[in-house]
């Protein structure tokens, strides 16, 4: 049987543009989640004052 990652939902994180994956700890929250990283999260204000 095939595994099913390739057909998980994905956004672009709001920071770096790059595409990140749903995750588990995320099933709650999906429609909040913005960033793809507490890295990304972190540097946030940092971008939005460039």
């Amino acid at each position: 049987m095939a595994h099913l990652k390739p057909h998980l939902p994905s956004k672009f994180c709001m920071v770096c543009n790059r595409p990140f994956s749903w995750r588990k700890k995320w099933r709650e929250c999906w429609e909040q989640v913005l960033y793809c990283s507490e890295r990304c999260r972190r540097q946030r204000k940092q971008v939005n004052y460039l």
